[in-house]
């Protein structure tokens, strides 16, 4: 079944057109890699998506199960279940991971008609789901993300995607800035996550976080468009050949 469909889709940001009338289609329980080299165009696309503030949308459309997603403010699409995990995750000082975490899933299920989670039972839930994906406790007593690694960073967005239990999650990078070690773990905790009803779409540079994160179909971006998609085959067509023969594809498609 779609879960997202994305037709046309033109975007603007500081009057520079972005996105050229990008259009992709994402079922229900298959992962999407999207590779690219930078200003193609895959960080505008995941916060388009997200309803990151910044982006003028003028033309095409973003049909989540059916639904205008463009019509829903950021919070709404959340609490349908649309989830971004950001490149580089933001550091809040002052605020307790644990309170943050039962906020943001509270007010989720408030916007769903939900009865919220009284923290007794939002804490025994939370260390259950952080126990799974081998996640020290520690780290929910500590500032968000403040001081944390790279991999400690992306360990805590997979929890939230654990816990908040989105339908589309879309991986932005996760790879940027990880040694091996610490982009097997993050790859391990988003593998546990798979499951018919959850897509994925997984943005990345480079084939090597698809050693871990096995995709069913790439994507290759160029110029603001998808020029080409395929097996997860052609993302080692691209560690072999780059990136160059896309942008031609591009310039001859515009």
């Amino acid at each position: 079944m779609s879960l997202l469909e994305i037709k046309d889709l033109q975007v603007r940001v500081d009057d520079r057109e972005i996105l050229h009338g990008l259009s992709l289609t994402v079922n229900e329980g298959e992962i999407h890699a999207i590779m690219g080299p930078n200003g193609s165009g895959k960080s505008t696309l995941s916060h388009v998506i997200a309803g990151k503030p910044g982006y003028e949308v003028t033309g095409g459309e973003i049909l989540f199960r059916g639904e205008d997603l463009l019509e829903m403010d950021p919070d709404e699409r959340a609490a349908k279940g649309v989830f971004l995990a950001f490149q580089y995750p933001v550091e809040i000082p002052g605020v307790v991971t644990m309170n943050f975490l039962r906020t943001a899933y509270n007010a989720q299920r408030k916007a769903r008609g939900e009865s919220e989670l009284m923290a007794p039972e939002f804490l025994k839930k939370v260390r259950e789901v952080a126990k799974r994906l081998g996640i020290p406790q520690d780290m929910l007593k500590r500032g968000v993300n403040v001081g944390f690694s790279g991999g400690e960073k992306k360990r805590n967005e997979i929890l939230q995607m654990a816990l908040f239990e989105p339908s589309l999650c879309i991986l932005d990078e996760m790879d940027s800035g990880l040694d091996i070690d610490a982009l097997r773990i993050a790859a391990d905790g988003v593998n546990a996550l798979r499951s018919p009803g959850r897509a994925m779409v997984v943005i990345t540079h480079y084939q090597r976080l698809l050693n871990y994160i096995i995709p069913d179909v790439v994507h290759v971006m160029s110029k603001g468009r998808v020029v080409k998609s395929g097996g997860k085959e052609l993302a080692l067509e691209l560690e072999a050949s780059g990136y160059a023969q896309f942008d031609e594809a591009a310039l001859t498609a515009a």
